[in-house]
């Protein structure tokens, strides 16, 4: 089976969309599928290229400079440069030019079109446009998104509560709830002391660590707020917020604003292979609490790494926080929240406990397991009649 990847987004941007496509690209090719990606051009692309990817010139999004906008003229012509019949099917990852030039390529060819949900976007809106009153921003992004599934025979959602938005929309085409899995390369041990020493960071001031994009939908300025108390209780700890995005110089202004300029450390990106890992694994306690979540994978990415984790459990991430799992789930507030970092900081038997629970839940999200369960999304809507009922047993 050969499937095109159509997406508005891929490396060198670093995002969970990224990451999914090409952990799932990896692993479907052990599963007899062949993909495709076309994806956008970026400025002063310096990391190796993937096999198969066809890179499309793209402009600037006005007020964002990490991410590019696929120019339409040249999406199209790199479109009908492909052969006909080359495709069995059409996998939609982002909602954007991707969307409209993927359902109607699928068209034109005659193929099946599916899309993954990856992002839940009436919680983004209110943040990239301020001016639009929040209760029309989520109608809009309601609105947009029923549109936009119909468009599409299948629907794939990193996670039932997802899924089960969706279906609140009223959304009527059928949602697969397949996860992003994590790939056996995240479980090699990262070394927390490099990390430090990379980093000029004292061996012995706890780390109470953030890594993920650093934007305003992520929450991070609770963790910043949440953070004034950690410190009052252990005044030898430190913050660790690792990654860009557009809210890192507000959030440089708030840490400045609370006094904790000596107490705070922006990492920026890190290497995935190197540097990330080994800011997991020196994170004395992991901390979490994004609202906007479809699945949380950087949860599972500190669990492989034996990072004692505190979160909040909102959307995806419910999926993923469950008994057992290495992790203090608590509501989203300064105060029970900070008390349970205080806690992992102080009581070592907790913390060691909760990093022994986290390597094999993690383990069991295995990116293979996964790709296994997408291939065969694909072949139900391929060939329906053959793979119905062996999705029905996956899932």
């Amino acid at each position: 089976m050969r499937v095109l990847f159509l997406s508005d987004v891929y490396f060198p941007r670093v995002n969970g969309v990224s990451t999914s496509i090409r952990t799932f690209r990896a692993d479907l090719a052990r599963c007899g599928v062949e993909t495709l990606l076309i994806a956008p051009e970026y400025e002063g692309q310096s990391q190796p290229e993937d096999d198969g990817v066809i890179r499309v010139p793209a402009g600037g999004v006005p007020g964002d400079p990490e991410d590019r906008r696929l120019r339409w003229g040249a999406l199209g012509r790199a479109l009908e440069a492909l052969q006909p019949m080359e495709f069995d099917l059409v996998h939609i990852q982002t909602p954007f030019l991707a969307h409209y030039a993927g359902t109607r390529y699928a068209r034109r060819a005659g193929i099946p079109c599916i899309e993954t949900y990856h992002t839940f976007f009436e919680e983004y809106v209110h943040h990239y446009v301020p001016a639009l009153p929040r209760v029309m921003g989520r109608a809009l992004a309601r609105a947009v998104t029923r549109s936009q599934c119909r468009g599409v025979r299948a629907l794939v959602a990193p996670s039932e509560p997802l899924r089960q938005s969706l279906l609140q929309y009223g959304v009527a085409t059928p949602v697969h709830v397949v996860p992003t899995g994590l790939p056996l390369d995240r479980f090699t041990a990262g070394d927390g002391r490099r990390f430090r020493e990379h980093a000029r960071l004292p061996a012995d001031r706890p780390l109470v660590t953030y890594i993920g994009r650093v934007a305003h939908e992520k929450n991070i300025e609770f963790l910043v707020r949440m953070f004034v108390r950690v410190r009052a209780a252990v005044p030898r700890a430190m913050l660790v917020i690792a990654g860009e995005g557009p809210a890192r110089e507000s959030l440089r202004r708030l840490v400045a604003g609370l006094g904790l300029g000596g107490d705070a450390h922006f990492a920026g990106y890190l290497d995935r292979n190197t540097t990330l890992l080994d800011c997991y694994a020196a994170a004395s306690a992991f901390v979490f609490a994004s609202r906007t979540e479809t699945q949380g994978l950087v949860l599972l990415e500190a669990m492989a790494q034996g990072a004692p984790i505190v979160s909040t459990a909102e959307l995806g991430t419910r999926s993923i926080l469950a008994p057992g799992c290495g992790a203090l789930v608590v509501e989203e507030r300064e105060g029970p929240f900070a008390a349970a970092v205080v806690r992992v900081l102080t009581e070592p038997g907790l913390a060691r406990a909760l990093s022994q629970q986290g390597r094999p839940y993690a383990r069991a999200w295995s990116s293979a397991a996964m790709a296994g369960r997408l291939s065969d999304v694909y072949r139900s809507v391929t060939e329906p009649a053959n793979s119905v009922a062996r999705v029905a047993q996956r899932v």
